[in-house]
């Protein structure tokens, strides 16, 4: 995955180009991405179980390999934050592409990896929002792709500490190999040094991997341990020269990759937590050409809401799109423009100018008809159940309280059991059928009918003058007693919600007398105005 590293411009120019070579799948889907993370999870556990090993024979292991043992713990999370956050079919959803090595794979998840590749696993914010709005400015990702960002970035990151932990592995392996030799070698020195070079011959008959874990390894165990130990290293020199490398030459680009390993595999480290600390709520809104349609609301009122309410409507705008031919951009841009209409008719303070009355309220029928929206059956129920609920909760009741109590007395009744003698057991089987029928009901409403959250206005801000609010707590004034209560009530509410424009009131009279006034009523007044 390690390729020529890029600045934050040569980024976009590089999200341009990709947004023009690549090509949108229309065939079935698979979860590749579940079987790769399956992959990868185990190739990872291979390389830990190596280094483990190593750490514990107090063998000296890369930086690199350092790197991976300190954080196993965090890519484990990661790992299964990736395949909680990466169920079945959640991938099935996003555009696919039809070419390229990525091909059948979701169209951002290649772009996870390029940005992971050309950053040698550093992601860094400025320039993945520039790398995605370029890319944007030629395709545009769809809501559910930019959602998916984050985790894509997880399974690249992922894959790429595979590719790391592969190679680790791989000269784990051959370090391992050049310890073997360079033990027997050692010790047929110090022992037996005239049959040193049947041991060399045999390290060369088993062909062993000119690579430069090996050679770095064995060179580093056996200089310094006398003359006797140089043969070998003569014949790694005449083997190397055919190559025109030089033991001195093979150790020195070993460190470079070495270095190179763990600047990689820190920078991937680095980006998964990265990943977890950042707010990809702000990143997506920024990035979403819907969210830019839908903020021109013509009662100017949702950029002004709460992101749960925005990102609700959001959601819709995706439905819509996915039950029609349409763009999300398209959906929202009819969501607007009904809005816009209704604003020129009666003014943008009526409730039809904002666009949320489309999205989520009485006007949602219009823009799906506008937008040519193929309902599903279940949602078509849903529809029809709320158009008449209390007749509907009502009448089934009844319904099926009358079969059931009309099934019970039809096995019961006989040639001594009929007639008047069915009336009261007929009043105890209608009881208890009616409080079947309604937990049966209940629970088939709740499997039908999803509570909604109410929109909601976002004041984390604080309260805008437009929007000063009067806070009114009703009470009677009845004692000196309850009024220091009251009073320290309302100073509580005060204190604990403190803002510019937000203020707080006792809504006050007195107790019930069979008089208009009383003697007592002006000094309880009193020491209300007082205390406030």
């Amino acid at each position: 995955m390690r390729a020529e590293l890029f600045s934050t411009d040569q980024m976009e120019q590089h999200g341009k180009a990709l947004a023009r070579i690549h090509t949108l799948s229309h065939t079935a889907p698979s979860n590749r991405l579940l079987q790769q993370l399956d992959e990868n999870e185990q190739l990872l556990m291979v390389s830990y179980d190596l280094l483990t090993a190593a750490v514990t024979a107090r063998s000296r292991i890369a930086p690199a390999g350092e790197w991976l043992l300190d954080n196993f713990y965090l890519i484990e999370e990661q790992i299964r934050a990736a395949r909680l956050h990466l169920p079945k079919g959640y991938s099935r959803e996003l555009p696919r592409l039809a070419r390229g090595p990525s091909s059948g794979l979701p169209r951002v998840y290649d772009l996870a990896l390029e940005a992971i590749s050309h950053g040698d696993g550093r992601v860094d914010a400025e320039a993945l929002l520039k790398f995605v709005a370029a890319y944007q400015s030629v395709s545009p990702l769809t809501l559910g792709e930019l959602w998916a960002i984050p985790i894509m970035l997880r399974l690249a990151l992922i894959e790429n500490l595979c590719r790391v932990g592969a190679r680790i592995s791989a000269d784990r392996r051959h370090v391992n190999q050049a310890q073997n030799w360079a033990d027997q070698m050692i010790e047929m020195a110090a022992n037996d040094p005239k049959n040193l070079i049947l041991v060399i011959a045999d390290m060369a008959r088993s062909a062993p991997p000119m690579v430069g874990p090996f050679i770095a390894e064995l060179a580093r165990r056996l200089q310094g341990h006398g003359p006797a130990l140089a043969l070998p290293l003569t014949w790694i020199e005449q083997h190397l020269a055919e190559s025109s490398l030089t033991i001195e030459r093979v150790v020195l680009l070993e460190n470079q990759q070495q270095a190179a390993d763990q600047v990689s595999i820190s920078n991937s480290i680095g980006s998964l937590r990265f990943l977890g600390a950042m707010d990809w709520r702000i990143f997506v809104e920024t990035m979403s050409v819907v969210e830019a349609i839908l903020g021109e609301d013509a009662a100017k009122s949702y950029r002004a809401m709460d992101f749960a309410s925005r990102d609700r409507y959001r959601h819709v705008v995706d439905r819509i799109a996915k039950q029609s031919r349409r763009s999300e951009a398209e959906v929202a841009r009819l969501a607007i423009d009904l809005a816009q209409h209704s604003a020129d008719r009666v003014g943008s303070n009526a409730h039809t100018a904002h666009v949320g009355y489309y999205l989520i309220d009485q006007g949602l029928p219009q823009l799906e008809r506008a937008a040519e929206a193929r309902l599903p059956p279940l949602t078509r129920i849903r529809r029809w159940l709320g158009q008449t609920p209390l007749a509907l909760y009502l009448g089934a009741l009844a319904l099926i309280t009358t079969l059931s109590t009309w099934a019970v007395l039809t096995l019961a009744s006989g040639p001594h059991f009929a007639g008047w003698r069915l009336l009261l057991p007929a009043m105890l089987v209608a009881l208890a059928a009616s409080k079947l029928a309604a937990a049966l009901v209940n629970w088939v409403a709740t499997q039908l009918l999803v509570p909604q959250r109410l929109p909601r206005m976002d004041f984390s801000q604080g309260i805008p003058t437009t929007m000063s609010t009067l806070v009114v707590v009703p009470c009677l004034l009845l004692s000196a007693e309850n009024i220091d209560e009251l009073l320290q009530s309302l100073e509580v509410r005060f204190l604990g919600n403190q803002d510019e424009h937000l203020y707080f009131c006792l809504l006050s009279d007195f107790g019930d007398a069979a008089e208009a006034t009383l003697a007592s009523d002006q000094p309880l007044l009193q020491q209300t105005q007082l205390g406030i």
